[in-house]
C-alpha cells in the first residue's frame, strides 16, 4: 500500500474516500490540550539529549514492553530511587532497544516511533541489532543541528496550542519564563493544566506536607478545610493567568459525593492528623470532585477525569524507580452511578464542561455514550493511554457515534510526554477518522461534502471549542 494511504480502509472505494477527506485535516494546526511534555524543555529550549533519552528512558510504553521480557528499567536508564546501578552509557540503552525492536511489532509504539524516525528525523530504515549505531549517530547528528531544538520542533510541528500538566503547588516558573520571552511560537501557545490530585489524594504519601508547601505558596492558613479550599482557588487564578483553561483529575474511580461543610472539616481534620484510612481517603477524593466542578462554574476552567488505572500495581517497580515508569493497570470503571451526585448538581449547567476518559472501553457504549447524550455538561475524552492505538481508536468511534454522534467527543488528545511523536500521533487519529467516516460515505449514510466538514471539526474546531481555546466561542 503507499505511504499516502497508510491507516486507510483495505476495501478500495473506502479507501479512495478516506484519501479526499484525509486532505481536508492533513494540514491544521495542532492542538495539544492535554498531555504531559515538560514546559521547561521549551522555556529551556536547550538540544535534546542523546536518542536513548529522547526515545527510551522516558518513555514508559518502551520500558514496559521491554521490563515484560525480563529486561529491567535499570539496563534502559530508568533512574532509581533505591540505589539500584542504572546504565548511563546512550548508546548501549540504544543498542538494547535495537536488538529487541520485534517485540514492538504491530503495536502503537513502533509504529509512532517510526513515523517520527522518518517523517521528523528522515530516517527510513528499518531499526534493529545492525543498523543500531549508524541510526543512533544519525539521530545524534541531527539532535545537535538548530533546527531540531524544542522551539524550532514547536514551529515546524504546527502546534497552535500545547498544553502541559502541573501540581498546584508547581511554581510555574517554565510558564513564567516563557511569558517572559513573548514566545509561544509563531501563531502558537504554551499553557498549563491544574493537576491537583496529590493535594487531595490521602493516601499518596507526603500528602501533608504538600498541604502545607499549598498554605506557604498562597499565604492562605490551610489548617482548616475552608482554607484549604481558598488555598487550591487561589493557585486555580494563578493557572489561568499562565493560560489555564481547564482542570484534570486522575483519581482511581470515578465516584462523586457531596459531604456538607461540617462533615467535610471533620474528614480534613481528620486527614491532617494522620488518622484517615482507604474509605475516608475514597470519600475525600469523591467530594473534592464536587468542589472542583463547583469551582469550575466559577473561574470556567474545563473539568477532565481520567479514572481507572490501579496505580503502581508493580510493587517492585514502584519500590525501586518510583511512580510513572510503567506500573499502572487499568481496571473495570463505573460511570452511571458514580458520577450521579455531580451530574444531579451541575449535570445541565451550562457552565460547565465535563470530558470524560475511560481505561475500559466496555463502558463507551453502555455508560459514556448515553451520558454524554443525555447531559449538555459531558463530553468524551478521546481513547486514551491502553487504548489510544489505531484499533482503540476506530473502536471508539464504532461504539459511541450511533448515540453521543461526533460533537458530544472532545476531539483528540494526544497525552503524551514524548514531544517529537505529538504530529504523529495526530496524524494516526486523523487518519483512522477519515477510514471511519469514508465508510459512513461509501454507505451512503453522510455525504461527502459532511464528512468533509466533520473531519475538520473533529481535528481542530472540536477541541478549541470543548477545551475553552477558541477566543471567539471564550467570548460569546
Amino acid at each position: 500500500m503507499p505511504e499516502e494511504d497508510h491507516l486507510f480502509p483495505a476495501e478500495t472505494t473506502q479507501r479512495q474516500i478516506a484519501r479526499e477527506l484525509y486532505r481536508h485535516a492533513r494540514d491544521l494546526p495542532l492542538i495539544s490540550p492535554h498531555g504531559h511534555v515538560d514546559p521547561a524543555l521549551l522555556a529551556g529550549d536547550q538540544p535534546f539529549p542523546d536518542p536513548a533519552r529522547l526515545f527510551v528512558v522516558p518513555d514508559h510504553y518502551v520500558t514496559r514492553m521491554l521490563a515484560s521480557q525480563g529486561i529491567p528499567p535499570a539496563r534502559l536508564g530508568v533512574p532509581s530511587i533505591d540505589g539500584t546501578e542504572v546504565e548511563s552509557d546512550g548508546r548501549a540503552i540504544w543498542r538494547l532497544l535495537a536488538a529487541n525492536w520485534h517485540l514492538f511489532r504491530g503495536t502503537p509504539s513502533r509504529l509512532w516511533t517510526e513515523k517520527v524516525f522518518a517523517e521528523v528525523f528522515g530516517i527510513d530504515q528499518p531499526l534493529n541489532a545492525k543498523t543500531a549505531d549508524e541510526i543512533y549517530d544519525e539521530l545524534s547528528a541531527r539532535l545537535a543541528e538548530p533546527q531540531y531544538r524544542p522551539r524550532a520542533l514547536f514551529t515546524r510541528f504546527n502546534i497552535e496550542v500545547l498544553a502541559t500538566t502541573e501540581s498546584p503547588i508547581d511554581d510555574l516558573s517554565a510558564h513564567a519564563k516563557l511569558a517572559a520571552d513573548g514566545w509561544g511560537g509563531p501563531g502558537g501557545r504554551v499553557i498549563t493544566t491544574f493537576r491537583p490530585d496529590n493535594l487531595v489524594d490521602l493516601e499518596w504519601a507526603g500528602w501533608r506536607d504538600r498541604v502545607a508547601t499549598l498554605g506557604e505558596l498562597t499565604g492562605i492558613d490551610v489548617g482548616t478545610y475552608s482554607g484549604f479550599l481558598s488555598a487550591l482557588r487561589a493557585r486555580r487564578q494563578a493557572f489561568i493567568e499562565a493560560g489555564a483553561t481547564s482542570s484534570d483529575h486522575g483519581h482511581p474511580t470515578a465516584a462523586t459525593l457531596l459531604l456538607d461543610e461540617a462533615e467535610a472539616s471533620v474528614l480534613y481534620r481528620k486527614a491532617l492528623g494522620g488518622g484517615t484510612d482507604e474509605q475516608d481517603a475514597e470519600i475525600f477524593r469523591a467530594h473534592m470532585l464536587v468542589e472542583f466542578a463547583r469551582m469550575s462554574l466559577d473561574d470556567g476552567l474545563v473539568m477532565q477525569l481520567h479514572p481507572g488505572s490501579v496505580r503502581n500495581h508493580n510493587k517492585a517497580l514502584h519500590a525501586r524507580h518510583g511512580r510513572d515508569v510503567g506500573g499502572d493497570i487499568p481496571s473495570a470503571t463505573e460511570y452511571v452511578r458514580s458520577l450521579q451526585p455531580l451530574l444531579d448538581l451541575y449535570g445541565d449547567d451550562p457552565r460547565l464542561r465535563l470530558v470524560l476518559y475511560t481505561l475500559d472501553e466496555t463502558v463507551f457504549t453502555r455508560e459514556l455514550a448515553p451520558l454524554a447524550g443525555g447531559y449538555a455538561a459531558v463530553y468524551l475524552g478521546a481513547p486514551w493511554w491502553f487504548l489510544d492505538s489505531p484499533e482503540g481508536l476506530r473502536r471508539f468511534r464504532e461504539t459511541v457515534t450511533e448515540t453521543a454522534g461526533f460533537y458530544n467527543t472532545s476531539g483528540f488528545v494526544d497525552d503524551t510526554r514524548a514531544f517529537c511523536s505529538i504530529p504523529a500521533r495526530h496524524d494516526v487519529a486523523r487518519r483512522i477518522d477519515a477510514g471511519f467516516l469514508a465508510r459512513l460515505v461509501a454507505e451512503g449514510r453522510l455525504p461527502l461534502d459532511e464528512a468533509a466538514e466533520t473531519i475538520a471539526d473533529l481535528a481542530y474546531h472540536l477541541p478549541k471549542k470543548v477545551f475553552r481555546l477558541n477566543n471567539e466561542e471564550e467570548q460569546a
